[in-house]
């Protein structure tokens, strides 16, 4: 299909159904089993989620990371605190998560307020890691500009070069965040575009829930 012809695409909804008789009333218990059905029917994709954040000057940016954990209710992500989106989250520690799963027609999204995990919770991660994506963290000066694919070449050969068969340690400038949710919406696919909408609020004893309209 060419580009010109993008307003006549259309999908059909209708796969299953969100109803506030069958949503638990924890969100967090639905977001899990709504990843199980995700990792199921997308496979590692599933993880896959879009992080919104915003600058000090409120200009907003987005991009696709990895979900890493859901961790004593908080969504976990790592990265380059160096980067454009470790120093947004700096300057502003408030982000968005948007979770996509085409083959189950649903979406997630969630707002709340980010910090950085502890240091030995991404030691502890950074391990896991295989050894060329270790040295790629202390190789690739993340959201800088380099001159060409040779000059990063260079820089991942000079680490290996200074690293040789030793571990790896973890970068000081790369780590782990944690978001604690104050709101999730459920985003259910339904016929004539009726989809279904759960949104939980956090409130002091729990959680309110309401259905939006489409």
């Amino acid at each position: 299909m060419q580009p010109g012809n993008l307003s006549s695409i259309r999908e059909d909804y209708g796969i299953d159904e969100l109803r506030e008789a069958s949503a638990p009333a924890d969100p967090l218990a639905l977001f899990d089993d709504w990843l199980r059905a995700a990792l199921e029917a997308c496979g590692p994709d599933a993880i896959a989620m879009t992080l919104a954040t915003a600058a000090a000057d409120g200009l907003p940016n987005a991009r696709t990371v990895l979900l890493k954990g859901v961790d004593g209710g908080h969504f976990v992500f790592f990265g380059n605190y160096h980067s454009a989106k470790g120093l947004e989250l700096d300057a502003n520690p408030k982000a968005a998560l948007l979770f996509f799963w085409p083959a189950r027609q649903r979406q997630v999204r969630v707002q709340g307020h980010v910090q950085r995990i502890a240091a030995t919770d991404s030691d502890a991660y950074f391990a896991t890691r295989p050894r060329d994506s270790q040295v790629g963290a202390w190789a690739s000066p993340q959201s800088r500009v380099v001159a060409d694919r040779e000059e990063l070449q260079a820089r991942v050969d000079a680490e290996v070069a200074r690293f040789g068969e030793g571990t790896v340690p973890r970068p000081p400038h790369w780590g782990g965040w944690r978001l604690a949710p104050v709101c999730l919406e459920f985003w259910q696919g339904r016929p004539i575009r009726l989809h279904d909408r759960l949104l939980y609020t956090r409130e002091a004893d729990g959680w309110a829930r309401v259905r939006l309209a489409p």
